[in-house]
């Protein structure tokens, strides 16, 4: 070989060499950018195609109310599937899209058929929170027609309200992805959250899933379930009151709280109308469908129902701010009282006026109430003793209360939304309060709290002076029931000392026993309260009326506030439509909290007496012992002696009230129709109640000459057993203004 081919054979040997160095070095880089540098993303897309790594979704935390019922819960629901890669033609996939659709009824085929109509991917959601009657059918419709390759059904959770309405703006509620949107829901959805679970299912070559022995389970955790301070009875209470008050007085809406007063606690919460938490979307308020019907446009109605459903979740004892009115006279004399401005005995004359700066302020009453003290000020509510004592106070310490009482800065109760005060927008600073402003102040006018913030500060006047930060939350609970957290009551500052809070309250329960509050007044309990009457500042010619409690008044354990929103009946003032709901609510909640009511000589002379035993009497020995008692008898059938009675012996009754005397066997269930008895005293209530053969229970101002019946809490021409009770409330219109 020359020495030519030996040159050349090196040189063709050499430049192989390179290229095989080359490309293998090429392969080698690769190797390494895919195997070490982005190793991850690989390892991700493969695990991908290998294997299905299903969410099961978690439970989310149960809410109770005080007494463990069940305000909240997720229930078993199912998620439904379809794998459009298995899927053989057209003619398939519409046969599963009209099934499907069929089964559902609220989704259309075509829009199952849009989402399954590309074949490229394997997993495509049709439907969640299906229940187990839908689920079933899917499940048949699967079966039947050998679709199990192609539709799957997950594990999933729905929320559920097992009472609808009920604390609906407390509650609140979540969206479809199971997160909370508005009230607890919304304030506690991290601690309502459980932790998700996982399914990990491995794929064949043609990525179907495998059987379940390539299966991995990793199961869901529930989330921390809330224990409230909402009592279900005295939320029951509230609720009705609050709707029977937008309904006798055709108002906006109506909203209050009752909460106790020595912890904050809240004990009931409500907004009315309110809306089913299992519908939230879903209007059912007949005068809101009406307006929405006026609207033409399709796009403005969306936009206006829309705005309607929004404001129905509102939380207006949380989020709406009002006009006070003559509520805040309580804080303007328990000031004076503790700067020692006033005491019980100070007196002022009111001649219907005063004048401030260029403005005359009138008294409601025009003619002015004369020469009264404190208390008779406070009972009669007149404003020009209370712009005095706030005049005496001085912008310095009028503001040191105002500020301390907690109507500056937000309660940072534990609910979401809580209106936040401005200065010199919802209320005057201290460096803008002239005497007109501080004038107007004192007598609650011209600034705006939130309803939180006024229970809050009038409990602060009924358990000594301690101001309170309330709370709705009593405890946390994990999954397996053990409390895992406890609120403790906290005392943000002492306010005013026992011996003014002893003084106010004092005053407050003269205004309900004789004053403005008279309609809140209950036989057998002491209630401490104060009626309020404001126009709004944001509406010309509309009003709010308010009225807040609290009760025993010797010994406070509950407050009880209620406002009403836009009323639009002849009478609009607290005092007149707000104190007999306050009232209704406060004995309902002291009974149900086992206090026992305490009467009066004055109060047992006009209210119940016990029946006697007449069984085994003759008619005629039976009629002479009751009317011996001022009772009336009503026979019932022909024989000659009393087999049964109702009421039956030792069963209080009203005073010359009726007793139902049986006198033959088989005829003991007699029943009658009940007669109308609103609109009327209280002597000619029972009087035709008893000619009705009923007997009324008297709730409300009982004790007022006065007094005219408004409810009763059985229908008239409802069907009902001789003898059984009736309660029939009373309210007066007399003595009760305060605007």
């Amino acid at each position: 070989m020359s020495k030519v081919n030996a040159n050349l054979k090196k040189r063709c040997i050499g430049a192989i060499a390179v290229i095989l160095v080359f490309g293998f070095g090429i392969d080698i880089l690769r190797l390494f950018y895919f195997q070490v540098l982005k190793s991850d993303e690989y390892r991700v897309k493969a695990e991908a195609q290998q294997l299905s790594d299903t969410l099961i979704t978690a439970d989310r935390g149960v809410i109770y109310d005080a007494s463990m019922n069940v305000l909240a819960e997720s229930a078993a629901a199912w998620l439904v599937y379809i794998n459009p890669s298995e899927i053989e033609d057209d003619a398939q996939a519409d046969f599963i899209a009209k099934g499907l659709a069929e089964i559902f009824g609220d989704i259309k085929p075509e829009t199952i058929a849009k989402k399954i109509s590309n074949r490229k991917y394997s997993y495509v959601k049709i439907k969640d929170k299906v229940a187990y009657n839908k689920k079933s059918k899917v499940s048949a419709f699967i079966k039947e027609n050998k679709l199990h390759e192609i539709i799957g059904i997950d594990p999933d959770t729905k929320r559920y309200y097992p009472f609808g309405n009920f604390a609906s703006t407390v509650i609140g509620m979540t969206n479809s992805d199971n997160n909370g949107r508005a009230g607890l829901e919304l304030k506690y959805n991290d601690t309502l959250t459980g932790v998700p679970g996982r399914i990990i299912t491995a794929r064949d070559a043609n990525s179907r899933l495998m059987k379940s022995n390539y299966e991995t389970k990793y199961d869901a955790e529930q989330g921390t379930s809330l224990v409230l301070t909402i009592d279900k009875s005295i939320q029951y209470y509230l609720e009705k009151g609050l709707s029977q008050a937008v309904k006798d007085n055709d108002a906006l809406s109506a909203y209050g709280i009752v909460m106790d007063v020595n912890t904050g606690a809240i004990l009931g919460m409500a907004t009315m109308p309110d809306y089913n938490l299992n519908e939230p979307s879903v209007l059912t308020n007949p005068d809101i469908l009406a307006e929405l019907e006026k609207i033409t446009d399709e796009d403005e109605y969306d936009v206006a129902y829309n705005n309607a459903v929004f404001l129905s979740w509102r939380n207006k004892a949380i989020s709406d701010t009002y006009e006070p009115g003559s509520v805040f006279k309580l804080f303007t004399a328990a000031a004076g009282i503790e700067e020692g401005v006033v005491n019980l005995n100070t007196t002022y004359n009111c001649v219907g006026a005063i004048q401030v700066a260029d403005n005359r302020i009138r008294c409601h009453k025009h003619e002015g109430h004369g020469t009264q003290d404190l208390t008779k000020g406070l009972m009669n509510s007149c404003n020009p003793f209370f712009i005095t004592v706030g005049q005496n106070l001085g912008t310095e310490r009028f503001y040191k209360y105002f500020e301390a009482f907690g109507f500056t800065k937000k309660t940072n109760i534990d609910l979401p939304a809580e209106a936040q005060p401005v200065a010199d927008v919802t209320y005057h600073s201290k460096e803008n309060m002239g005497i007109s402003q501080l004038s107007s102040s004192a007598f609650g006018q011209t600034f705006q709290v939130s309803a939180i913030q006024m229970i809050t500060a009038v409990s602060a006047i009924a358990n000594g002076g301690k101001l309170m930060k309330p709370h709705v939350v009593a405890k946390k609970l994990d999954q397996a029931g053990n409390t895992v957290y406890e609120t403790i009551p906290q005392v943000q500052r002492q306010v005013i000392s026992e011996s003014t809070s002893e003084k106010v309250l004092s005053m407050m329960e003269k205004v309900v026993s004789d004053g403005t509050g008279r309609n809140a007044y209950i036989p057998g309990y002491r209630v401490a309260g104060k009626t309020g009457t404001s126009e709004k500042l944001t509406v010309d010619g509309e009003y709010i009326a308010s009225f807040v409690g609290c009760a025993p008044a010797d010994d406070p354990q509950i407050a009880v506030l209620i406002i009403i929103d836009e009323p639009q009946s002849a009478v609009h003032g607290g005092g007149a439509i707000a104190a007999p709901v306050a009232g209704a609510v406060i004995e309902q909640t002291l009974e149900y909290m086992n206090v026992e009511p305490v009467y009066t000589p004055e109060e047992l002379s006009k209210l119940n007496a016990v029946t006697p035993d007449v069984s085994g009497l003759t008619v005629g020995g039976a009629k002479t012992t009751l009317e011996k008692q001022n009772f009336t008898a009503r026979i019932v059938g022909n024989g000659d002696k009393v087999i049964s009675q109702y009421p039956v012996s030792g069963q209080s009754i009203p005073m010359n009230g009726v007793v139902v005397l049986y006198t033959e066997t088989d005829n003991t269930e007699t029943s009658s129709s009940v007669p109308n008895l609103l609109g009327l005293s209280i002597s000619e209530a029972n009087q035709r109640a008893v000619n009705s053969g009923y007997n009324i229970r008297i709730s409300g101002a009982s004790l007022d000459s006065e007094v005219i019946s408004y409810r009763q809490s059985v229908e008239e021409g409802t069907e009902a057993s001789l003898g059984s009770t009736i309660t029939v409330y009373f309210k007066t219109t007399t003595g009760v203004q305060d605007d």
